[in-house]
């Protein structure tokens, strides 16, 4: 999505239905007159096969999932141990039973049962198995987690929260504990305009909710830390190439090394490349002006990609460049359709050096400097003939922002389960610009150039009440140039009334500071608001995590997450224009439940389910792009002595309302990935096909957009070779 004001060319133009779709007229909607010449509101009613198309691949998964299952059973029965025999394993099938654990919780180490969150990983093993492509495909498989793509864009949405055309600035992003959303629009760039590679993820880390005292602008939502590959993991030269569908095809080089004077060294680069789809169809530019709706060539996606790691005892040193350009295929923001001028450029970097050091077994220190780096770069042609004008101008969206930053934490551990944190932080944003202008004739809309500061002091202690109960407490204050300063509590308390039981009651106070662009854009159709306020939020959250036997593992939640002062645009009366403003209020609650079986020699399941509402405070009525449910499910099954594994996952996500008050329909995306790690020496081979019953499915979309509901990919497989030298 570009960084112009939706409403600037926002025409209210109608969509048209599908061909699968019937219209029926309903009771009057618009003025007679009204420009667009309807005074009826048409609804879509998706047609009577709709039921018959999902209930077939239902039926066809469950075929598969009992197949897979037989499958299981029979090598199990034939080549398992009846229990795990411990001495001998391999460190990998080592790792795959270990009690899983989290850092950037609370900055520290710790089991999941411990963490004062509700927690889920997925590890660098899971990304292999299940094909995952991105980080959006990544967090897609995280309970209460759900991906919306407008074909430019990755949008991310938690607990029911995903408003169309948001920039994931209500969840903090981390990269090795580095935070990596941007100064300007404090976005959090998660699809392939992330600037990590995903064969560098050893793991992420999901913690919902602003249930940490070290992170609590921006952390919103939650929290996501990418920590990367050691060297020590991935040594000597990897590389990798990709096919896939669309004509795309990607490259990857790594090389590791651990020197035995305690020096690791991590290199790689990416390349990746993809056409596109050469032929998409909107029914909304269905005219003979507008090339009968098709797009050609208009939907390429190119990105490259640099990492460095350098590390020495406790001495880190690493640096990320990412440089991502899109195609724009849906003509949004009322620009020419099917123009391949239309595109996004996004450029990430940053230098990041950190220093990690313990006296003994009790104190500890930790400080961090770094420098970053962001630029978007937007161009959009339009038609302006009809207003006496060049029949085709370019109008150029530019972000830039620069910014460095400091922080130090001590710790100290009191006693067995009492670990005490004091830290600082400070950042100085030292360039936030943004301009919007034409190109031939040149015109000027916008020229804005900001700078900020903010600093910050926190403190989190975990304290031991008894043997089986914690009382985790957290303090931050945060002060902004921009309004003035802000304080938030949090608090945990971690009961284990039995061995394998654990209760977590949460609550967390955090807010959201309103960023440069809702500040100070005063492009054309747009005002400024320098009075904005933070928008808030007080989480409450009760968690069980229970282990059962045959090695189940459950863990449900229920929440509640009150959100004020929510900033959203309005059209001010008194002038007609674009200004955001603290005006909405939003009630999240649900539920959520996972289930998990992971056994050593080489079998795991898991599913969840999620239901949850997030409704305006004010009128009650749901959010758009706001499902009530959300299920995931995935099976792995060992073949061949683990050196064939066969996935699946599958997505359900319910109907979600539209900015249009229709309906996208629910959908059940199933994928099927054959991996082969071991199967020759030194060669990886995986196989992935996603959408397997090509499942005609689509996003809502946001308010830029002349369509309602941006459909998305169906069938479509990748081929991936590796080879460790």
């Amino acid at each position: 999505m570009s960084r112009l004001k939706v409403q600037r060319f926002n025409h209210g133009w109608y969509r048209s239905p599908r061909p699968d779709e019937r219209a029926e007229e309903c009771a009057p909607a618009r003025a007679p007159g009204d420009p667009l010449g309807g005074d009826k509101l048409i609804t879509f009613i998706p047609p009577r096969s709709f039921m018959r198309r999902m209930i077939r691949p239902a039926l066809r998964l469950l075929c598969l999932s009992l197949l897979c299952t037989f499958t299981a059973r029979c090598l199990l029965a034939q080549d398992a141990p009846p229990s795990p025999n411990l001495i001998g394993m391999s460190i990998e099938d080592l790792l795959e039973i270990d009690v899983d654990s989290v850092y950037g919780a609370s900055g520290y180490k710790q089991k999941v049962t411990e963490a004062p969150a509700s927690i889920t990983i997925i590890t660098s093993d899971d990304i292999r198995k299940y094909g995952y492509r991105t980080l959006a495909e990544i967090l897609q498989s995280v309970p209460g987690f759900y991906v919306s793509y407008d074909r430019n864009y990755s949008y991310l949405g938690i607990r029911g929260f995903g408003r169309p055309g948001d920039y994931n600035s209500r969840v903090l992003l981390l990269v090795d504990g580095h935070r990596s959303n941007d100064n300007i629009y404090e976005q959090a760039l998660i699809g392939t305009e992330f600037p990590i590679d995903v064969d560098l993820i050893d793991r992420v880390e999901v913690i919902r909710g602003p249930n940490s005292s070290l992170y609590v602008a921006s952390a919103f939502l939650g929290v996501i830390n990418v920590i990367t590959k050691r060297a020590r993991n991935a040594r000597n030269l990897t590389a990798s190439g990709e096919l896939a569908s669309y004509g795309t095809f990607k490259t990857h080089v790594s090389y590791g090394n651990w020197f035995r004077n305690g020096l690791e060294m991590l290199l790689s680069s990416s390349f990746y490349d993809s056409q596109g789809h050469q032929r998409l169809y909107f029914p909304e530019f269905d005219a003979p002006g507008t090339n009968h709706g098709i797009a050609h060539d208009v939907d390429g996606d190119q990105y490259r990609q640099v990492f460095a790691n350098l590390s020495f005892h406790g001495l880190a040193l690493q640096g990320v460049y990412g440089w991502r350009k899109k195609v724009i295929p849906t003509a949004s923001f009322g620009t020419i359709f099917n123009d391949p001028g239309s595109r996004t450029i996004d450029v990430r970097a940053y230098l990041d050096l950190k220093y990690d050091h313990k006296f003994g077994s009790d104190w500890g220190y930790r400080a961090r400097l770094y420098y970053d780096q962001y630029s978007y770069d937007g161009s959009y042609p339009y038609d302006r003939s009809q207003s006496g004008g060049p029949s085709r101008v370019v109008n150029r969206d530019l972000g830039a922002g620069q910014w460095w930053g400091a922080e130090f934490d001590v710790s100290k551990k009191l006693w067995d389960k009492q670990t005490l944190i004091v830290g600082t932080e400070y950042r100085d944003n030292f360039q936030q610009d943004q301009e919007n202008y034409d190109l031939q004739p040149f015109f000027q809309y916008l020229n804005d150039r900001r700078t900020s500061s903010i600093w910050a002091v926190y403190a989190q202690d975990s304290i031991p009440l008894r043997s089986n109960l914690v009382l985790d407490l957290g303090l931050r204050y945060d002060h902004y140039s921009t309004f003035g300063g802000t304080t938030n509590p949090r608090a945990a308390l971690i009961y284990s009334p039995f061995a394998k039981t654990t209760l977590k009651l949460l609550y967390g106070q955090a807010f959201r500071a309103p960023n440069a662009y809702e500040l100070y854009d005063y492009g054309a159709g747009s005002e400024p608001n320098l009075h904005l306020r933070p928008e808030t939020v007080r989480t409450t959250e009760l968690v069980l995590e229970q282990s059962l036997q045959h090695n189940f593992r459950l863990t449900a939640s229920g929440y509640f997450y009150p959100i004020r002062g929510l900033i959203s645009q309005q059209e001010d009366p008194s002038t007609g224009l674009i200004v955001y403003r603290n005006s909405e209020r939003v009630n999240m609650q649900g539920l959520e439940l996972a289930l998990k079986k992971k056994l050593p020699f080489g079998l795991e399941a898991g599913g969840s389910f999620s239901f949850q509402t997030a409704k305006e405070g004010s009128t009650g009525s749901p959010l758009p792009n706001s499902p009530h449910g959300l299920a995931h499910a995935n099976l792995c099954v060992s073949l061949l002595h683990k050196q064939l594994f066969a996935s699946m996952n599958l997505t359900y996500v319910s109907r979600r309302r539209t900015v249009e008050g229709n309906y996208a329909g629910a959908y059940v995306v199933p994928s099927l990935t054959l991996f082969s790690r071991k199967a020759a020496r030194g060669w990886e081979v995986s196989v992935s096909i996603y959408n397997i019953f090509d499942q005609s499915y689509g996003d809502p979309a946001g308010e830029e957009h002349r369509q309602d509901v941006i459909y998305q990919d169906g069938r479509n497989f990748r081929v991936k070779v590796g080879y460790h030298f």
